[in-house]
């Protein structure tokens, strides 16, 4: 089983927590005695803080410490259940959150995860879909194949063989986006009613189709160090049915942790173990900021247990509109679903991505994006780490658009984003990303948009505002 490095002090309250040794309002060991006790670095006992938090066991008093919460509702062995029905003024209030289009040019835009006009590869798209237009002519009028075109299914394959992933190119699906994959897959797999485990925090717009398929949910929590609490999950199925995971393993929205391989394959194990299967969203994982490719969980997947979706329109243009499903073993169940919803993608869409695929042209862009991303990653980050509280924290993303922050308990975050929307400076609220009320504290900052003076000015007063508000 997959372990922490700071399981060995979190381990210790957590038992003197259950057995009544440390008792409630009681004060825990500061970050610099743990770390000095447990020869563990600060980032290291952060997450281990960040841990207990989360589970509701210990509250952080900004200027005074950690303290064992007063109410332990949310104990670590009991997972949270959550039936959650959307309401109209809900979803319509998050789809302006996430949507920058929908607000004038001059707000200064941190909450939309798709690549902004400037990095966006126009000319080269444009140029191909003239290609595209000029040799096939009318018969991008016509019906192509409900599953997608043959062609681009096997450059998909071929794509995914060159960093270990096997995907058959007869279990694959074109799908019209990732939302329509991920709807595909779940629809397939569960019925109304049924319990299925997701991250936490979780995008909104996966949260959006479980509440639209009437699911149930139990939440697990992110980790900074793997990415993902396998011993919760495992745990989890021990003790309740679950019909399917879904899980983003490469550069997680909105933290941008990549999970590890080790808890990849435990994942893995433990879906074989209780019959379920893994929706795994690799929407992200070429935006990758090390040297190489991440794996996917359905590299080490031999017997269909994993159904992986992604798309193009984070990697190209968000109006792209074209994704793909691998559904394994659950391939029949997908394909009546697809037909259903529709027969097949825009033909101009599936021809310009075999263009793309095929020449390479994709990766050569893909290589810029990255360089152009991972730049802008570091220079918010510096920026936020200057301006805003000293007891903030912003996860360092691995890849992917996000950077996952929050501020201490202390600041209003009303007043916080009524001042940031009357500055217009737009972040998006830890409360979107959760059908809980664990992330109140927390928000996505996206460094998608093209980064300039303006927007590290707008930091700036963002971060002034929330010292302002200590």
């Amino acid at each position: 089983m997959q372990t922490y490095r700071y399981e060995v002090f979190t381990s210790v309250i957590e038992s003197k927590i259950k057995k009544g040794i440390l008792r409630p309002g009681s004060r825990l060991p500061s970050v610099r005695e743990i770390k000095n006790n447990y020869h563990l670095s600060t980032s290291s006992v952060q997450s281990g803080y960040d841990y207990l938090v989360i589970k509701g066991l210990v509250k952080n008093i900004p200027r005074s410490g950690y303290f064992v919460a007063s109410d332990r509702k949310q104990n670590i062995t009991k997972p949270l259940l959550n039936e959650y029905t959307a309401k109209n003024e809900v979803f319509s209030r998050n789809v302006t959150l996430i949507s920058p289009r929908n607000r004038p040019s001059e707000y200064t835009s941190f909450n939309s995860a798709t690549p902004t006009d400037l990095l966006i590869p126009q000319n080269l798209i444009l140029k191909k879909m003239q290609e595209v237009i000029r040799e096939k002519g009318a018969s991008l009028l016509r019906y192509y194949p409900v599953n997608g075109s043959w062609e681009l299914r096997n450059q998909i394959a071929d794509r995914a063989s060159q960093y270990g992933c096997m995907l058959n190119p007869e279990e694959l699906i074109i799908t019209d986006g990732a939302l329509q994959a991920l709807y595909i897959a779940l629809a397939s797999v569960t019925n109304p009613g049924d319990l299925i485990a997701v991250e936490s925090p979780c995008v909104f717009s996966v949260l959006e189709v479980i509440s639209n398929l009437r699911l149930k949910t139990i939440e697990i929590f992110v980790h900074n160090e793997n990415g993902f609490d396998a011993a919760y999950l495992k745990k989890v199925c021990s003790d309740h049915p679950i019909k399917a995971l879904v899980v983003t393993p490469n550069f997680h929205n909105p933290t941008g942790i990549l999970m590890s391989d080790d808890t990849k394959k435990e994942l893995l194990s433990i879906a074989v173990e209780h019959q379920f299967p893994i929706i795994e969203n690799d929407i992200y994982g070429d935006l990758y900021f090390g040297n190489e490719r991440p794996s996917n969980i359905r590299n080490f997947d031999e017997d269909g247990w994993v159904m992986t979706f992604s798309s193009f329109s984070k990697t190209l243009a968000p109006g792209i509109r074209l994704g793909w499903l691998h559904a394994g073993k659950y391939t029949a169940e997908t394909e009546r679903l697809k037909f259903a919803l529709g027969r097949s993608v825009a033909p101009i869409y599936q021809e310009l991505l075999i263009r793309l695929l095929e020449d390479r042209s994709y990766d050569k862009h893909l290589r810029s994006f990255r360089k152009q991303l991972k730049k802008q990653a570091k220079e918010v980050l510096e920026a936020l780490r200057q301006y805003f509280p000293d007891r903030s924290y912003f996860q360092t993303p691995d890849g992917g658009y996000s950077i996952w922050g929050s501020l201490p308990e202390q600041v209003d975050m009303k007043s916080f984003y009524t001042y940031c929307e009357n500055q217009r400076i737009l972040f998006t609220p830890g409360d979107i990303f959760t059908f809980t009320d664990k992330f109140h504290h927390y928000f996505r900052i996206v460094f998608a948009e093209h980064i300039n003076s303006n927007s590290f000015q707008s930091l700036e007063n963002a971060g002034t505002k929330a010292k302002d508000l200590l």
